[in-house]
């Protein structure tokens, strides 16, 4: 992090889908703009995500790059309590899993401040 940089929630740089099958939920996060994926590349890592979700205990946590869509898709594997049939959670989908992760706190440069989200 530099002088010139701030830190913001992700959902000011992206926003995301959840999806789910079985034990794994699969998460989109998707830029607003072009010019904020090479940072979504450089900080929204599997390792951080797996650190993001450690409450979670993801068995695995895998990152697919969608650079055409400036996207990043990400897999998670047991972190849906065994699923829509098994689980007692309120949140089986594990829908709200997308809002936690565009929680995570992000850096960006002073100079694209102009182009993030509202707060």
């Amino acid at each position: 992090m530099s002088a010139r940089d701030i830190t913001v929630p992700l959902y000011r740089l992206a926003h995301g889908r959840t999806g789910d099958k079985g034990n794994r939920s699969n998460i989109s996060v998707i830029a607003w703009h072009p010019e904020f994926y090479p940072l979504l590349l450089a900080q929204v890592t599997e390792a951080v995500v797996a650190r993001h979700f450690a409450h979670r205990k993801p068995s695995q946590v895998q990152r697919y790059e969608l650079p055409g869509l400036y996207a990043l898709n990400f897999v998670l594997d047991d972190v849906l309590d065994g699923g829509v049939n098994d689980a007692l959670n309120l949140d089986a989908h594990g829908k709200a899993l997308s809002f936690w992760l565009l929680d995570m706190p992000v850096e960006v440069p002073a100079a694209l401040a102009a182009l993030l989200g509202p707060e």
